[in-house]
């Protein structure tokens, strides 16, 4: 029996330049990696629930923006994981740079009068995401892709963190949970990567349910899809 990372799915072989530590069809022939697209539901639901909520409440639109930004990666993940084509794994990653321009523009506005808006740092950000999509579109890099996603986050943190120690300090638990959360989801990430192959050879020892437990990199999604709706609460 061929082992789960070789087998054939509905989807045809991988076009993506990144494959995960998740094995390929291993729970499904429709999905190629099933927990790594069903953990995206936590960038999906609770995202269009602040969405509902923001509209409800009339908030500024700057805040909608964002949660519908955290679900379009939510939704661009899902698909990327579930085939493993090119395609989808854009539609995965040139959205999280999307939202986290999004993410900057809510931080640096949180100042600002109502209703105003900055035309300024929306140049400046929306000059950052096509020139991003444009070297990536060309370069095909990820590496290229995971510099520019964390130079953002490297801002949002920065910026959060003088937000939470000097202008409003009563926010400092929801700030400081939502940072760890995310560098939680980061740090396994990391494992997922290094480890990879002793983690694939553990599950080949455990209960399937059990096994999957050990799939860091789908709990890479739920502590940053969780730790980005709490920083958009912040």
């Amino acid at each position: 029996m061929a082992p789960a990372a070789d087998r054939e799915g509905y989807w045809g072989p991988p076009t993506s330049t990144l494959e995960w530590c998740e094995e390929n069809y291993a729970v499904s022939y429709y999905i190629a990696e099933f927990w790594n697209t069903v953990s995206n539901l936590i960038f999906i639901l609770p995202p269009i629930y602040g969405a509902i909520q923001t509209y409800k409440d009339g908030l500024e639109k700057r805040y909608l923006a964002a949660y519908l930004c955290l679900t379009a990666v939510g939704l661009g993940s899902w698909c990327f994981h579930m085939t493993l084509k090119y395609e989808m794994q854009l539609l995965d990653e040139l959205p999280m740079i999307y939202s986290c321009c999004v993410f900057v523009y809510c931080l640096y506005e949180c100042f600002k009068y109502k209703n105003t808006v900055n035309y300024a740092l929306l140049f400046l950000l929306i000059t950052y995401s096509v020139v991003v999509s444009i070297v990536y579109l060309n370069l095909k890099e990820p590496v290229f892709h995971q510099i520019m996603y964390g130079t953002l986050v490297s801002i949002i943190v920065l910026r959060s963190v003088y937000i939470v120690l000097w202008v409003y300090p009563w926010l400092r638990g929801l700030g400081y949970t939502s940072l760890t959360v995310f560098l939680m989801g980061f740090f396994l990430w990391n494992v997922d990567n290094i480890f990879c192959d002793k983690l694939r050879a553990l599950r080949e020892k455990m209960p399937p349910v059990v096994g999957a437990v050990t799939q860091f990199h789908a709990w890479w999604h739920i502590l940053t899809g969780l730790g980005s709706y709490l920083h958009i609460l912040l």
